[in-house]
């Protein structure tokens, strides 16, 4: 079994490149890494839901990439299934820069970050747009009844693989709420 991550992202031009740098056999070794990388554990699903937001690149029909920041409350994405995440797609700055490029290709990356603890989870996955008019129980069971936000669709996203990303680069930022936490007198 290969992973199917490396499958994705090593590609010709990035073994080359890995071989350039020295790092191609380091690269090799995490490829022989045989574990289900297309299907969430509790790990990732715990990781997801404790997220107030991520990004989502897509590209458009001229091949350029697009990065989308979509926030809401914590736990706004919904992990369906082990290889499904979804979420209520919030009325934003209507350019709709990313649906459009959906339509043409449905494929995305998605990137989960968890500053204040250092960690990040990649993910690729197929997107599928889901207009609110169409499935009204979709939206019902993704949409947070107590988040003040339009919903225009929902957007389910089929976990196509996933990977870890090391910390250490990641620079420590905290929400208002994960400060609290460490300046209140107790």
């Amino acid at each position: 079994m290969t992973r199917h991550y490396t499958d994705i992202a090593f590609t010709d031009d990035v073994k080359a490149e890995q071989e350039r740098n020295g790092t191609r056999s380091q690269a090799e070794r995490m490829e022989q890494v045989a574990f289900p990388d297309d299907r969430f554990t509790e790990r990732e699903a715990d990781f997801v839901t404790a997220r107030d937001g991520f990004y989502v690149a897509s590209v458009n029909s001229d091949g350029w990439p697009y990065v989308q920041f979509r926030g809401g409350p914590a736990g706004f994405v919904k992990v369906l299934d082990e290889r499904t995440l979804g979420y209520a797609d919030f009325r934003g700055n209507l350019q709709y820069v990313s649906m459009g490029n959906l339509r043409g290709d449905d494929r995305v990356s998605l990137f989960f970050m968890d500053y204040a603890h250092r960690a990040r989870l990649k993910v690729m996955a197929r997107a599928e747009v889901v207009s609110a008019a169409d499935r009204p129980d979709l939206v019902a069971r993704l949409e947070v009844p107590s988040y003040r936000a339009r919903v225009e669709r929902a957007v389910v996203l089929h976990v196509v693989a996933f990977d870890w990303n090391c910390p250490q680069h990641i620079t420590p930022r905290f929400t208002a709420e994960e400060w609290s936490e460490f300046s209140t007198p107790e």
